[in-house]
């Protein structure tokens, strides 16, 4: 199981679904040219493909065993990891007055989709870091930037995100942390956190934790959280009140340390506060927002990394006889119609994913760099809005992209190796971390669909009905993708009407309802649009040829859901009333 980086592909969504060309002549990304991106690209994926995939099948097989507190992860991962921070690629995206390169989220995006695909069990910890990195730089003091910053920009240091306890999952108002000020400017930090990203990992001699907690005088629920930074090891060198309590037996990703982590058993761990108090939560999110693009990332990585295998492995099987076949013996299996629809469907899935992710971290960036104001805001609203799309659409895909794999290695798919199993096994947390995809959707009509009195949504409809118009009369070659790219729209269109006369409308019932197929019929317009988009600008070349076809079949073959979709957002509503009867028996 090897992998390679599909740097062209990957060159082609940049330019063409997030508009790289045009943010490098307005001068968005100083002097930073088309020709850099590619050749960080280009670095990238050597690094991924040579240093990051041998680590993928022997880190799933090794976990990551704790004795006496202590995580042990494999050699090769201390000396990959090693590498990665020497080299700079921890550093790409960050503040570089503080020791990162600066450079724009959607190609800090583009090298994660790489580390994933290559084994994104070892790829968990530097997002962390990243993450960490964010809300450090956006909220903490000044006295905690000089002290922690430039060694987590650096990968010296590694950071995490402590949400999640026994009782609060999803809903943090439920949270029992306790913070107690200690008169000395710190906190003394109290209580059990649960399912945390490398809490403990012997990577790195220091682990910065982000922890919410409350503090006694704090108001109940969701306003009553605060935000610490709480170091592994302390500025004087001494050990803090923090320990690794358990390891996780998961389903998958057994290369990166699930732990649950235990603060306080000798008193308080000592904290220092991010922010103000009790706004802990919008700190976190400063964190969780770009967090949830690139968890929407991983899912595009995994299913590039199950669609390669799928597709060597067609090459080499031969099973039976195709139609037309010539000459004696067993046909490649790939040379059968329904083999190549099923790898088609997760090349135009993943394809589609991707240019999705992009362009989302392409409006994120205008928002943070555009000099009009303005513009900064219609950027952000439409990053705000993809945002959820990007996570949940792309992470649904690359579960059923790697389930797909399976089939596509028949038999051999359900033994674990030929790796095409981890894939799947891997891919099943993306959906369910960083906000579930359900949470996703509801967040995305509830919240994303009244941005700016609607507009935001309305701005992205118009975008899409714009590419649809360029495709019509474009001749044969792509047959009836400007019809059912059309109607994708539409069914958007008619959706969205639907569900903001029902908000306006004091329904909530039905616009929780039909948010998850919503959600998905807003990826199958967007991803099909930007499809092609990437072909509308493809060359009249073997690679032009076969973006035209991708797009062609996704249009023809997938985007034709839409009004399934449609229908159900609209009309299949009504379940919520009666699931009471249905599920009772």
């Amino acid at each position: 199981m090897t992998y390679a980086a599909p740097v062209e592909e990957m060159a082609a969504t940049l330019k063409a679904a997030a508009g790289l060309e045009r943010a490098v002549a307005d001068g968005l990304y100083g002097d930073l040219t088309v020709e850099d991106v590619t050749a960080v690209l280009e670095e990238a994926a050597r690094f991924a493909g040579d240093v990051i995939a041998p680590l993928n099948r022997p880190g799933d097989a090794a976990g990551t065993p704790l004795e006496n507190g202590v995580v042990t992860l494999p050699a090769a991962h201390r000396e990959a990891y090693k590498a990665w921070a020497e080299a700079g690629w921890n550093a790409l995206p960050g503040p570089e007055e503080f020791g990162g390169q600066g450079l724009p989220l959607v190609v800090s995006v583009a090298c994660t989709e790489m580390w994933n695909a290559a084994s994104m069990a070892f790829s968990l910890g530097p997002l962390l870091t990243i993450g960490a990195v964010e809300a450090l730089e956006k909220h903490g003091s000044d006295e905690l930037k000089e002290r922690y910053l430039a060694k987590l920009v650096s990968g010296e240091w590694m950071g995490t995100m402590n949400l999640t306890e026994p009782q609060a999952g999803s809903d943090l108002a439920a949270l029992r942390a306790k913070a107690e000020r200690a008169g000395d400017g710190t906190y003394l930090i109290t209580g059990t956190k649960i399912f945390i990203t490398y809490g403990e990992h012997d990577l790195t001699d220091n682990i910065v934790h982000l922890v919410l907690a409350r503090l006694p005088d704090a108001p109940a629920g969701t306003r009553g959280i605060s935000l610490f930074l709480v170091p592994k090891i302390l500025p004087d060198g001494s050990r803090n009140d923090l320990r690794c309590s358990g390891i996780e037996h998961k389903l998958g990703i057994h290369g990166s340390p699930t732990c649950t982590m235990s603060y306080g058993d000798d008193g308080g761990a000592t904290g220092w506060l991010i922010g103000e108090e009790n706004r802990g939560l919008a700190c976190m999110f400063t964190m969780m927002n770009n967090a949830r693009l690139n968890v929407g990332i991983q899912g595009v990585a995994i299913a590039e990394r199950a669609y390669q295998g799928a597709l060597a492995y067609a090459k080499e099987r031969r099973q039976g006889r195709a139609p037309g076949a010539s000459g004696p013996g067993m046909s490649p299996i790939i040379e059968h119609p329904d083999i190549r629809r099923m790898l088609l469907t997760m090349k135009a899935q993943t394809a589609a994913s991707r240019a999705i992710c992009y362009r989302t971290a392409a409006a994120l960036d205008r928002a943070r760099l555009a000099g009009d104001p303005a513009e900064r805001e219609r950027a952000a609203a439409q990053g705000a809005l993809l945002t959820p799309v990007a996570k949940a659409y792309s992470t649904d895909i690359g579960v059923e992209v790697a389930s797909l794999g399976i089939q596509v290695h028949g038999g051999m798919g359900f033994i674990e190796e030929t790796g095409a199993a981890q894939h799947l096994r891997d891919s099943r947390i993306a959906p369910i971390y960083e906000g579930t995809n359900g949470i996703q959707a509801i967040d995305l009509v509830t919240r994303k669909l009244p941005l700016a009195g609607g507009e935001a949504v309305r701005a992205e409809i118009a975008s899409m009905r714009a590419t649809v118009r360029a495709l019509m009369n474009k001749g044969e070659v792509f047959g009836m993708t400007a019809a059912r790219l059309r109607d994708a729209v539409e069914s958007l269109d008619r959706a969205t009407s639907f569900l903001q006369r029902a908000l306006a409308g004091n329904d909530p019932t039905a616009a929780l309802a039909g948010a998850t197929p919503y959600l998905r019929l807003f990826g199958l317009a967007s991803g099909g649009t930007l499809l092609a988009e990437i072909a509308l600008a493809a060359g009249a070349d073997e690679a032009g040829a076969a973006r035209i076809a991708l797009c062609r079949f996704f249009a023809e073959n997938i985007a034709v859901g839409a009004a399934g979709l449609e229908a159900s957002v609209v009309d299949g509503g009504g379940f919520a009333v009666d699931a009471a009867l249905a599920l009772a028996s």
